[in-house]
């Protein structure tokens, strides 16, 4: 039986591999049937704002991918984490974290092309059964890209903005077979790290999160694009935590709605969920975000890699775009302000002209 269940999730992965495989050098006809024969016909797909939900496969290249690669013709995947697993409820996922490559040659999302090479983080979540994809939770960085062509219409990042690496150790291509042990005591440390978190603010000061029984001395938080990247325990909270807090104190309260989904692989772990969060803004100091008094969903997907028995690395996605969408800020319609003069676009719309 532990050489069944082994087996299964090393499986998993090797199952994914071949859409892993034929993005890695994009076709449409290489990409649409590879998707066919991973995904069930009427599996739920869901993509960051403004792609949205969709079924099946068909749908999800038209409407994602076919406009992705018709904006970069060379469109390359590159995976710098693959892993799978059990969550505690019993269902099996495999979350790969990587980023799409190649040369930013026509407007995507109205999002104004560079003719250089461009690079967008995805964090990429299936849940399998019978060896078919019946689920798919993504995140794609887009506001990296609107960052790249000089067009990111919103407030600065505090922390820092660049080329997120994969892991330090370079091993997040985790191969099998899987170690139920290791996988299930990675998961346990992380799910007892976000409940630490969880009692501040409301049981009490900084302290009460433990930070250093649970995190490296030297950790990296890649946090996405328009929030950036923080090193070390003292930035994570200068350039992250303290302004999501100060901004929603609330954060944790609200459990109705939410789901997580947490699985480990050897010294990786990973969480999904649509959406994982709900919170108020009540205050002001986040993203510069007045406060809005509008209680919003997050979806935040997550990979932590652990070393010495502490999180040393930890790669964060937030759909953004989003929780933009929720307040009433229409960060692509803004975008579009700034485009208004450039060649190529409609000079009242700012969308690219056809």
């Amino acid at each position: 039986m532990k050489d069944m269940e082994q087996d299964r999730h090393s499986a998993h992965k090797a199952r994914i591999a071949p859409l892993r495989a034929a993005m890695h050098d994009f076709d449409e006809a290489g990409v649409r049937a590879a998707l066919d024969d991973l995904f069930t016909p009427d599996a739920v797909i869901r993509l960051a704002f403004p792609f949205g939900d969709m079924a099946g496969p068909g749908a999800f290249y038209d409407r994602a991918y076919a406009p992705l690669f018709a904006a970069i013709p060379d469109l390359e995947r590159r995976d710098v984490i693959v892993m799978a697993g059990p969550t505690p409820e019993g269902a099996d996922w495999v979350g790969c974290c990587g980023h799409y490559y190649g040369i930013f040659a026509a407007p995507w999302l109205d999002i104004p092309p560079t003719g250089h090479l461009v690079h967008m983080r995805f964090h990429e979540f299936f849940r399998v059964e019978d060896r078919r994809v019946v689920e798919f939770q993504g995140l794609w960085d887009i506001p990296e890209v609107m960052m790249q062509a000089g067009a990111w219409p919103m407030t600065p990042s505090l922390g820092r903005e660049f080329h997120i690496p994969g892991p330090a150790t370079q091993d997040g291509i985790v191969p099998g077979p899987w170690d139920k042990a290791q996988g299930t005591a990675t998961c346990r440390h992380i799910i007892d790290m976000l409940a630490a978190l969880g009692r501040h603010p409301a049981q009490g000061g900084p302290e009460v999160m433990q930070m250093g029984r649970f995190w490296h001395p030297r950790m990296t938080w890649y946090g996405p694009a328009g929030i950036g990247t923080a090193r070390g325990i003292d930035g994570f909270r200068n350039w992250h935590q303290i302004p999501f807090l100060a901004a929603m104190p609330d954060r944790g309260q609200h459990r109705q709605g939410i789901s997580h989904h947490f699985f480990g692989d050897r010294n990786y772990a990973a969480v999904t969920g649509w959406p994982n969060m709900i919170q108020t803004i009540s205050h002001g100091g986040w993203l510069g975000i007045p406060p809005a008094n509008r209680r919003v969903t997050l979806r935040s997907l997550d990979f932590w890699r652990l070393e010495n028995g502490l999180i040393r690395e930890n790669w964060v996605l937030v759909d953004l775009l989003d929780m933009y969408d929720q307040i009433g800020v229409d960060v692509l319609g803004r975008m579009r302000e700034f485009n208004k003069a450039r060649p190529g676009f409609d000079t009242l719309t700012g969308k690219a002209n056809a």
